[in-house]
């Protein structure tokens, strides 16, 4: 049965050799994760995966297996010990969601009749307050309601009352290895190399042997130069979370292709707007950032700024001091934006929204305003316009 998820793995790209799937089984048979869906998660990524670039790729997949391995679930069920339950109920609920549980019947009668469901039902169930289902109100289930149940199948919560959720993710790090669809992106992007001789005269230069062994009367001239480097220099800032949610694929394949493109590239995160802070780690966003006084600080103005954003928010989150959704802020996102404009003369927006919604929305219209109109679709033609854009200012 997990040989199948090695399979799935690999099928993503993840390189996981056989050795570490033969350490995750040793773990098992020794009773690591034997009641616990999130013990046996985070053991399996302990074991398989080597590099934090990976996790969010492992998430996606392990979630899917789970999802598929449905009889894995009525066994774990089954087997869950009593004093597991409890101690889980003492560290996750307050006394008025514990009252909750126990007007329904208390833990061991949801748990009695969650195996009894699992056993009479046949077939998928639509809405109710039965049956294991969707969009009901049973205890059991995805896209419903309960006060007290355990969500099955369900990928995001809706209403935060779920007793036990596998599939939770927060913002998570856009992965640079990312390949599919990133074919075009690298091909518009070559448009903005500009390569130089930099570094030491390590590499052969065939054409500059041949030519000065011919006029050298046939005597062997080694010629060596420095390796052809792309010498542009380029700061991607991304917006993550919320509404970017829905252009992650297209974030990554940008992010991807730059990464194979520039050798002098630097990257930064950041959520609806720029404003006093920039984190480089979306895990540690809250604890580990930069703030935008020290960006502008550190990197010189011949840098190439790209900013990735849908721009869609709230104006007040732009104009107006404390408009962000997640913290204080004392400045408003306008003046640390053109901070940061008068700092680099060669900046462009990239917007994956369709260009014909941008005048629709009023916080679009105000980032389109500020940016001087050099914001641009998230395609390939759009990466060209910004590229040629870039090039202009000087």
């Amino acid at each position: 049965m997990l040989i199948e998820l090695l399979f799935r793995l690999r099928d993503a790209r993840i390189p996981v050799s056989i050795t570490e799937y033969l350490a995750m089984l040793d773990g098992l048979s020794h009773g690591i994760a034997n009641y616990s869906i999130d013990d046996f998660y985070h053991f399996a990524r302990l074991s398989l995966i080597k590099d934090e670039r990976h996790f969010d790729r492992f998430d996606k997949v392990f979630g899917d297996y789970i999802n598929g391995q449905q009889h894995l679930f009525e066994q774990v069920i089954g087997d869950i010990p009593e004093e597991w339950l409890r101690l889980e109920a003492e560290r996750l609920f307050s006394e008025e969601e514990k009252q909750d549980i126990e007007a329904l019947g208390g833990w061991d009668k949801i748990m009695d009749t969650l195996r009894q469901r699992m056993e009479e039902q046949k077939e998928r169930h639509q809405g109710g307050s039965k049956w294991i289902g969707t969009g009901g109100t049973s205890p059991f289930g995805a896209n419903g309601y309960n006060p007290a149940g355990v969500r099955i199948g369900q990928k995001t919560g809706r209403h935060g009352r779920a007793l036990k959720v596998w599939d939770k993710r927060e913002y998570k790090n856009l992965d640079s290895e990312r390949e599919l669809g990133t074919r075009n992106f690298k091909m518009a992007l070559r448009k903005l190399r500009r390569f130089a001789r930099e570094g030491a005269q390590d590499q052969f230069d065939m054409s500059g042997t041949i030519d000065a062994t011919a006029r050298n009367a046939g005597l062997l001239d080694i010629k060596m130069a420095a390796e052809r480097r792309n010498a542009i220099k380029v700061l991607l800032l991304f917006d993550v979370g919320g509404s970017m949610d829905y252009h992650v694929t297209v974030s990554e394949e940008l992010f991807s292709a730059a990464s194979s493109e520039f050798k002098h590239l630097e990257y930064f995160y950041f959520h609806n707007f720029v404003y006093e802070k920039l984190w480089k780690d979306n895990r540690r966003r809250h604890n580990e950032t930069i703030t935008l006084t020290e960006f502008l600080r550190t990197y010189s103005a011949d840098y190439r700024v790209i900013i990735v954003g849908d721009a869609t928010m709230s104006p007040y989150e732009i104009t107006a001091p404390g408009g962000s959704v997640e913290h204080w802020n004392e400045e408003a996102g306008i003046v640390w934006m053109q901070r940061l404009l008068e700092k680099f003369p060669h900046v462009a927006w990239l917007n994956p929204e369709p260009e014909a919604y941008w005048s629709r929305v009023q916080s679009v219209k105000i980032t389109h305003q500020l940016m001087q109109k050099r914001m641009y679709g998230l395609t390939v033609d759009g990466i060209g316009k910004a590229i040629d854009g870039l090039k202009k200012r000087h």
